[in-house]
């Protein structure tokens, strides 16, 4: 008799799975969640009434091939975290609070262990951004996918009122751009950073080098930051006009997507210091800035643009918040024909 389990797709492990990862999920949950873990569709009580005209707020995405560096370390307790940061702080710029989360993990054949780890890590950045992880689907699809690789994707949903809305569209000239501080490259620029430092410079995860806090893959590795609570925190106290996700495509692409017509950004890159990893790939790679700065976020994860008279208490609540932040540029005026970001110092 041929069974399921013959093809490849292992039911008992699959249910094993749900089992081991019940606590995980349940730790995650906000007041609002009706429904535990196992159900068709997971429910959340939306409280409409806290909202007087209340927009939800939706994103999605992935960790990219930021995975292979987990695959070669062997090590899936952090790319979880990533998978949460990359959706909710897409949804956080908008000034949205982040509501629930929901996960799809798929691989060739499941390894309850492996997959445990990673929903871990998942629970751990669904609690960083202050959301509950009300559902996912784990895909066992025999063949599909390399032995002990897997792919990630997640949905966040959030919700912010009307009129507290962080569209850009009140962003002047005079403004002043203030950068908060990334953990490293996030989760973009991965396929360009292994080539780089795999392929050409012939390092491994486990190579130690002058200037790194750790070895190559555990720099790789570092954890996305998830900047929902600290959004939240400083559109309260002030008058924050604009918000920029930094990912791929780095300041370069991401800061204009947020402006309105007429204006520009001028960004003084002396104005911080961008991680040893950055210009390690620049010189392993001889990769010139300009490429640098439309790859990668170079050390700045969050962008706020916020009237200049409230620059100084935005970079001091910042840092009360445990966050590194500067003041790296201003708005201009542009007619259009200008280069969105330019970079002076």
């Amino acid at each position: 008799m041929t069974t399921y389990r013959d093809a490849g797709v292992d039911i008992d492990a699959g249910d094993e799975f749900v089992d081991r990862i019940k606590p995980l999920v349940r730790s995650t949950f906000r007041p609002e969640v009706l429904t535990d873990l196992g159900g068709f569709g997971g429910l959340f009580g939306f409280q409409a009434a806290k909202y007087k005209d209340p927009v939800l707020v939706s994103g999605t995405d992935g960790v990219g091939t930021k995975l292979k560096i987990a695959f070669m370390m062997d090590k899936h307790d952090t790319v979880g975290i990533d998978l949460v940061a990359m959706c909710v702080n897409d949804i956080a710029v908008s000034g949205a609070e982040p509501l629930f989360f929901l996960d799809y993990f798929a691989t060739g054949k499941l390894s309850v262990a492996k997959a445990q780890e990673v929903v871990a890590g998942i629970a751990d950045g669904c609690r960083q951004a202050g959301c509950a992880l009300i559902g996912g689907e784990t895909a066992e699809m025999p063949s599909f996918y390399p032995d002990g690789e897997y792919d990630l994707a997640g949905f966040a949903v959030g919700a912010v009122d009307r009129s507290k809305m962080i569209d850009g569209r009140h962003i002047v000239p005079g403004d002043a751009i203030v950068g908060v501080a990334s953990s490293g490259l996030h989760s973009n620029g991965y396929s360009l950073a292994r080539r780089v430092l795999f392929e050409q410079a012939k390092l491994t995860v486990s190579s130690r080098l002058s200037g790194l806090d750790g070895s190559v893959g555990e720099v790789l590795l570092t954890p996305t930051k998830i900047y929902a609570k600290q959004i939240l925190a400083l559109v309260g106290q002030f008058p924050i006009r604009g918000i920029a996700h930094i990912t791929g495509g780095g300041i370069t692409e991401n800061l204009p997507r947020v402006f309105p017509k007429g204006v520009g950004a001028r960004i003084i890159r002396s104005a911080w210091s961008a991680p040893p990893i950055f210009d390690l790939m620049s010189r392993l790679g001889h990769i010139d800035w300009e490429e640098m700065y439309r790859v990668f976020n170079m050390g700045i994860g969050l962008v706020l643009v916020v009237p200049s008279d409230s620059v100084n208490g935005v970079l001091a609540h910042v840092q009360t918040l445990g966050e590194r932040a500067w003041r790296i540029g201003e708005i201009v005026s542009s007619n259009g024909d200008e280069p969105g970001v330019e970079y002076v110092g």
